[in-house]
């Protein structure tokens, strides 16, 4: 599995649409809220060239890519902190993602009601992420009051907690997420995860735009200009066209994305910037008839990457023959590569760089 990706905004903006477009999974789509009430999921493949190209020498009876989960969650409406709309039951949805897909609306459609009536991106965005800081917000204070419960028993070690939670209040109650936070150290991150805010959580903006230009250009300049503030980066995916592409047989949805000018598919732009946002990383391995590609966290070392395999091979790890994805093309195959010395023999403190072939040595 790649990263999981919950696709989150105000209704009607398209969330579902777009879901049909990423996965060709026929998620419902009616232009009336909460037409999603228990996230549609959908599970596929990471398109990636190189696993072809691979193909393509190694000639392996089965080619397996590494998959991304989608959920698409239903519309957060003013309140959603407070249980509006269903609110806790859809946040609580957001808890089980990796990264977050905010989607704006940047399209006009009288047969789409918007549910504030019109089309604001910046006002959009700051009401689902309102909604997300007051929901962390009285998890953090609900933190804080069994911290200092436990520090006045005496029954158990609250202070790092306390001071953390504490700091994560004051950030939240000035409207500031989670993951502005400067942490001092390591524990401080692991109890960020422990708490599992939502605010904390990757996001990245996807502007859904439509079939006609007409203040298109004005509403996605709101989105970069929302993101460039955050620092976060933003994709533009033409929610519409792309879920009527999906339905289209693979070869002609490819001659009318080129006629359309879509140079890359919407999934495509979407698991780039993620892969990018949390750092991740492929790598691919031969194992007997199977060429597979694998996710690891960039920085990972070979037993970790070796344990995405199989635990046995982390646990009994004794080496890894490794070459690039570069010199594996160039030699054209794997008998030629170790004859020109590219395959290189690494131990447990060996990094593993995107795009490394590898095969892992280890006793069972």
């Amino acid at each position: 599995m790649g990263f999981t990706c919950g696709l989150l905004g105000s209704p009607n903006v398209g969330k579902s649409t777009i879901f049909n477009a990423l996965t060709s999974a026929g998620a419902e789509v009616a232009s009336y809220a909460f037409t999603t009430i228990e996230p549609n999921i959908g599970i596929v493949k990471v398109p990636d060239e190189r696993l072809q190209s691979l193909a393509r020498i190694v000639r392996p009876e089965k080619v397996t890519p590494t998959t991304m989960k989608f959920l698409d969650i239903a519309g957060l409406v003013k309140g959603a902190s407070k249980g509006e709309g269903l609110g806790n039951q859809f946040l609580g949805h957001i808890r089980d993602v990796d990264a977050i897909a905010h989607i704006v609306r940047c399209f006009e459609d009288a047969n789409v009601a918007h549910v504030e009536g019109t089309v604001v991106p910046k006002r959009d965005i700051e009401l689902v992420n309102a909604e997300l800081v007051l929901a962390d917000l009285e998890t953090v204070e609900k933190r804080i009051n069994k911290a200092e419960k436990l520090i006045k028993s005496g029954k158990g070690e609250g202070e790092k907690e306390l001071n953390l939670c504490r700091k994560l209040q004051k950030a939240l109650a000035k409207g500031l997420p989670a993951r502005s936070l400067r942490l001092e150290d390591e524990e401080q991150e692991e109890l960020i995860k422990e708490i599992n805010l939502l605010t904390a959580k990757p996001v990245l903006y996807v502007a859904n735009l439509g079939e006609e230009n007409q203040g298109q250009s004005q509403w996605l300049s709101a989105v970069q200009e929302v993101a460039q503030k955050e620092g976060v980066p933003v994709v533009e995916i033409w929610g519409k066209i792309e879920a009527e592409l999906s339905e289209l047989p693979e070869g002609e949805r490819a001659t009318f994305s080129k006629e359309m000018g879509l140079e890359r598919s919407g999934l495509e732009k979407l698991i780039k910037a993620g892969y990018a946002l949390l750092e991740l990383i492929s790598f691919y391995t031969t194992v007997g008839v199977e060429l597979r590609a694998w996710t690891v966290k960039k920085g990972a070392r070979a037993p970790q990457a070796a344990g995405k395999v199989h635990t046995d091979m982390e646990r009994g790890f004794i080496k890894a023959e490794v070459i690039s994805f570069g010199d594996f093309i160039a030699a054209g195959s794997e008998s030629v590569a170790r004859e020109k010395g590219l395959m290189s023999s690494e131990g447990k403190d060996y990094i593993v760089q995107d795009g490394d072939v590898i095969q892992f040595r280890f006793n069972v």
